[in-house]
């Protein structure tokens, strides 16, 4: 079972490089991770970083608590370190100085925090809070642009919380406190007038339960997340920082030469990065729509090799030829190029069927389809009679480019036939369960994330049925689904900082915690490697991590 990606088909001809793995003697860096506390501490996350280097190398402590950097991975020079390990602070600052053919030593001394919550991620803010998951779903809107503990340690009361919503509300959803954005409009499918009043009311009166505006401590008990064991601390990070902290790097790609390509989901850029240099290179998009937000979310490669990006509010789809380094756009047309028009996903893997584009249409819960050879738009309307609630996320099309796409704000996947444009719906298992983003396996089986539902889940597209597996962790809430060569099925969590990988034959995952807080998106994995490599944009952290499993 191979991911669709240009990587799964050079599968065999780029070969298969083994990765360096820590038993490799003698390591750069080594040490011992200890506290007072705990005496030896396994899963703390030590990350190294060069003077004057853009890329950071993180392992994790095993069992005993000794963690051990392989010599592939560090060049000599100075290094600074830095940990991440809930409820726990770096004892002092640590450098280390590494030499060719020698391992330098540097054991590290971890005391308790002063500040637990600055360490916190989305998703233990939400557990820790009072009340039901149902009064906590719409602060999944929130994590996309910033941290929850803003929230948490504010003062507002709920008329000054109102007032606050009522605001953001009108930003678009590439906004980030560095680079804000205003829509120009709301979505055909959003609440409006007293009905929106009344949402907003309900969210306001509960953010001033849950945040610092009648007490001067949080009247519930901070709840953690355990730290990795076992498998999970068999891996190796390089984050490459992008030159830019403006920069929202939301899907990554590899192209066959190994280079690591991103959108830029706050920027009108497509990004560049060589993994063995760190060398970073930027592409204009072309804006389209002056005055409208800019950015682009999706990126998904075609059987040749080229570059497609959803280009959201300036409402066209755009091919990057990589060979002549130019892009052609194609404008969504006038009479269904609204104010509110965001056009976010493509799906180009089987153009080659009947040269056409499908793609979707987040202004008013609709899929559009365009022919490349005579540039004819088709638009479906699934909802069109009640599109309130409803919301189009992704679209992904099968061998025969059939259509399937998500609706995230309810609980179906929707086929439209390629030849008869007939539209079906089904319903996963769970109900509400917000279908978001996913892939097709070469068994034309969808795989996608069940934000609302914390749990991946399959589609298989000729028996109909679904499958669904609930991931550990909670509030982890997957944003995207990819499938590896093994047939391992690969989320990450936009709350928890984690990457999950999921054994479908067993159910067992293995849950790797990223070296820093940030927002996790589309999910890639190059096949070429064994063990396969997994990569992401973290998308708050203007920067792309690279994962090596050791196992």
């Amino acid at each position: 079972m191979l991911f669709r990606s240009f990587a799964s088909v050079l599968l065999f001809s780029v070969g298969t490089a083994p990765i360096a793995t820590a038993a490799e003697s003698p390591p750069a860096l080594a040490g011992t991770v200890t506290s007072a506390e705990e005496g030896a501490m396994e899963g703390v996350l030590v990350s190294a970083k060069k003077n004057g280097s853009n890329m950071t190398i993180t392992v994790v402590s095993d069992a005993k608590g000794n963690y051990r950097f392989p010599a592939s991975k560090l060049e000599p020079g100075q290094y600074r370190i830095s940990i991440r390990a809930i409820g726990y602070d770096l004892d002092g600052r640590a450098t280390a100085d590494v030499a060719a053919q020698k391992t330098a030593t540097t054991d590290l001394k971890l005391r308790k925090t002063a500040d637990l919550a600055a360490q916190m991620s989305n998703s233990e803010w939400l557990n820790s809070m009072p009340g039901t998951p149902q009064q906590k779903y719409f602060m999944l809107g929130c994590v996309g642009c910033h941290s929850l503990e803003r929230i948490v340690r504010s003062k507002y009361d709920a008329d000054g919380f109102l007032s606050t919503v009522q605001r953001m509300s009108t930003y678009a959803n590439q906004t980030t406190p560095l680079n804000p954005q205003k829509r120009l409009t709301t979505r055909d499918t959003e609440a409006v007038g007293e009905d929106r009043v009344r949402v907003q009311r309900t969210q306001a009166d509960f953010l001033a339960g849950i945040n610092l505006s009648q007490s001067a401590t949080w009247e519930y008990a901070l709840k953690t997340l355990p730290r990795p064991k076992g498998k999970a601390t068999q891996v190796i990070y390089t984050e490459y920082d992008l030159p830019k902290p403006t920069i929202e790097p939301h899907d990554v790609v590899l192209d066959p030469e190994g280079n690591a390509w991103y959108s830029n989901f706050g920027g009108q850029t497509l990004g560049k990065i060589d993994p063995k240099t760190g060398k970073h290179t930027e592409y204009p998009v072309p804006e389209l729509k002056k005055g409208s937000p800019v950015g682009a979310l999706s990126l998904r490669n075609d059987r040749e090799g080229n570059l497609w990006l959803g280009m959201m509010y300036q409402a066209a789809i755009a091919k990057f030829d990589r060979k002549s380094e130019k892009f052609q756009t194609w404008p969504i047309p006038a009479e269904m190029n609204k104010a509110n028009t965001q056009v976010n996903m493509t799906s180009p893997w089987n153009i080659g069927v009947d040269g056409k584009v499908w793609s979707q249409n987040n202004g008013f819960a609709g899929v559009h389809r365009i022919d490349l050879k005579t540039g004819k738009w088709e638009t479906w309307e699934p909802f069109k009679a009640s599109p309130q609630g409803h919301n189009i996320y992704d679209v992904v099309a099968d061998s025969k480019n059939n259509a399937y796409f998500t609706d995230i704000g309810r609980e179906h996947v929707g086929r439209i036939d390629a030849k008869s444009g007939e539209i079906t719906m089904y319903a996963t298992p769970t109900k509400d369960s917000g279908p978001r983003r996913g892939m097709m396996d070469d068994q034309d089986r969808l795989w996608f994330g069940e934000y609302r539902a914390n749990a991946i889940a399959m589609f298989d597209t000729k028996s109909t049925e679904f499958k669904e597996w609930k991931l550990p962790l909670p509030w982890a809430n997957p944003y995207d689904v990819t499938v590896d060569k093994n047939g391992h099925a690969w989320t990450g969590s936009m709350l928890n900082d984690r990457i999950s990988r999921l054994d479908p034959k067993t159910g067992q995952f293995v849950d790797y915690l990223l070296p820093k807080t940030t927002n996790v998106r589309r999910v890639y994995v190059d096949n070429t490697t064994t063990p396969v490599t997994f990569w992401v944009g973290s998308n708050h952290g203007a920067s792309i991590v690279k994962l090596e499993p050791l196992e």
